[in-house]
């Protein structure tokens, strides 16, 4: 029995080598990873670039304290806030920290600037933040909350798309609405333009901050650099992880300049955001992604991918929809998939659910179209298999 608790439902797999869109167990089993350790790898796996920046600080310097400056960190702030509509950024070590800032921060802006009583947060349900008290309190899923009560007082979850339910949520304590542009884990929903200019709308008139969670949508992952700017919207504070850093855990928020004066001295801190091993990483990782255009390639590849689904499964009624942005793509079904997910590992291909009826998948932005068509020959045969089997079980 292992020492590690059993927080994970694992599959019987152990990966020990990756290389591109390519994984290898400890018996020589080679798999195409559609999953990307769930967003992160998306550069593909042991990219050399970043490999090459990572040995380059490893012999120079690991860690020092943030009561230092680190160079490092100035260059990746630049780096991301000269892409985005973002002036400020903080550095932590995971997209439920990056998440747990943002609640921070708005928080303090209003009370600590603003000199309002405001602290409530508004989500929606389907959504996941993270894993904290805070942020599994945001999360609009009750799984996640089971068994941790009580839970931190300040959040309100409302039906997404439901605009009266969000106007009724509002109160004078209200100090902001948090949101994803696609709820990744909640099925792959993408947020609809006319309701998100509704709550930008809402937020101006009752002078509320808008957080957008990009911690799995950012990074060139939907097609653009962040998911929000399909939308053309200008958050207030949007959070990364996953993506930035190339499997380093990393994690970053970010925020307009007038919240500046909220995180004033001492108001948060970290040990291990922002080292100079993980500033190396993300600096590596985000130029790479901009010399390479790969949010450009990722939307050309994911209308790609999309387009062949959608080709190779217009015949069963099983698939009830296919849909998302970039290489971000659900696969709804009409039953769970949990034994498609399986099966696809026993033909070599990984990738993941959204819920228990819709395949995820999350193939990295280089990932070829020779790749991608492997990839759909084997998912296509295993849905239509599984449509057709009368005792609910995939071929294996």
């Amino acid at each position: 029995m292992s020492a590690v608790f059993p927080s994970y439902a694992r599959y019987d797999i152990s990966l020990v080598k990756g290389k591109g869109s390519w994984v290898w167990d400890d018996q020589g089993n080679k798999y195409l990873d559609f999953m990307c350790g769930l967003a992160v790898t998306s550069l593909g796996h042991a990219p050399e670039k970043v490999g090459a920046k990572l040995k380059e600080q490893i012999d120079t310097l690991w860690h020092v304290s943030n009561l230092f400056h680190i160079p490092g960190q100035d260059r990746v702030a630049a780096l991301l806030t000269d892409n985005s509509c973002a002036d400020q950024v903080f550095f932590c070590n995971s997209g439920a920290e990056a998440n747990e800032a943002a609640i921070k921060l708005a928080r303090r802006y209003h009370q600590k600037v603003k000199g309002a009583d405001r602290y409530e947060v508004i989500t929606f349900e389907q959504s996941f933040h993270g894993r904290t008290l805070a942020t599994l309190t945001a999360t609009g899923q009750a799984k996640v909350k089971e068994g941790f009560l009580p839970l931190p007082a300040g959040f309100k979850t409302v039906p997404l798309h439901d605009l009266e339910a969000l106007k009724a949520a509002i109160t004078e304590h209200t100090a902001a609405i948090m949101l994803e542009m696609v709820l990744a884990e909640g099925g792959v929903i993408e947020v609809q333009q006319d309701f998100l200019d509704a709550v930008v709308a809402l937020c101006k008139e009752h002078g509320l901050l808008l957080i957008v969670d990009e911690v799995q949508t950012g990074m060139g992952r939907t097609g653009k650099l962040f998911a929000h700017q399909h939308y053309g919207i200008e958050p207030d504070i949007f959070t990364l992880a996953k993506g930035v850093a190339s499997g380093f855990p990393a994690g970053v928020m970010l925020g307009k300049g007038y919240l500046r004066e909220a995180f004033s001295p001492g108001s948060h801190a970290t040990t291990f955001g922002g080292t100079p091993l993980a500033a190396a990483v993300m600096e590596a990782t985000i130029e790479t992604m901009l010399e390479d255009g790969l949010a450009q390639r990722a939307a050309e590849m994911g209308d790609y991918l999309t387009g062949l689904l959608r080709e190779k499964l217009a015949d069963t009624a099983f698939v009830k929809d296919i849909r998302g942005k970039g290489l971000l793509i659900g696969i709804e079904c009409a039953e769970p998939v949990a034994e498609i997910v399986l099966a696809g590992q026993k033909r070599g291909l990984l990738f993941v659910q959204a819920g228990p009826n819709v395949v995820r998948l999350l193939p990295n932005l280089y990932v070829t179209r020779e790749e991608i068509d492997q990839a759909v020959d084997i998912l296509s045969e295993l849905i239509h298999t599984y449509a057709n089997k009368g005792n609910g079980e995939a071929d294996s």
